[in-house]
């Protein structure tokens, strides 16, 4: 569990005055205790439902930063770099866009799909087997190009 990870990640950053990476860490656990307070979960969630909550961390970070970026605002757009850099670490080593590509290739010929109108299948497939590995958009693009 990332859980007790993260404790001991933020001890040690406190112990080494690293402003940056304890803003990431702690941003993750009030994340995950926040899902485990919702309604409906269990004490402990499970080691997919974590990987989902950073990785909508790290996507609210990239849009916010997109944002600071194109108002010229490098201060804040570097805090949110820094915690980026900080999920990212936490999460599974995303493949390089060949390697999509040759998967959803793969999922394309054995689910048999020849047009557009199958992208949904397609998509089902793909982000099931890619959840982690790529980003949901990036996949959503290269299944566009593939049946289109």
């Amino acid at each position: 569990m990332i859980s007790t990870t993260i404790d001991q990640e933020i001890k040690q950053a406190m112990l080494a005055k690293d402003q940056a990476r304890l803003r990431g860490l702690r941003a993750i656990k009030a994340a995950l205790l926040l899902a485990k307070t919702e309604k409906g979960h269990a004490e402990e969630i499970s080691e997919d439902a974590e990987m989902k909550i950073l990785q909508k961390l790290v996507k609210q970070r990239k849009e916010s930063a997109t944002i600071y970026k194109e108002q010229g605002r490098e201060d804040l757009y570097t805090v949110e770099q820094e915690e980026i850099d900080v999920i990212s670490q936490f999460l599974p080593k995303q493949l390089a866009q060949a390697d999509i590509e040759k998967t959803i290739a793969r999922i394309i010929s054995e689910s048999g799909a020849t047009s557009i109108k199958e992208m949904g299948k397609v998509m089902g497939l793909a982000n099931k087997e890619l959840a982690g590995k790529a980003d949901g958009k990036l996949i959503g693009e290269i299944v566009k190009t593939q049946l289109g």
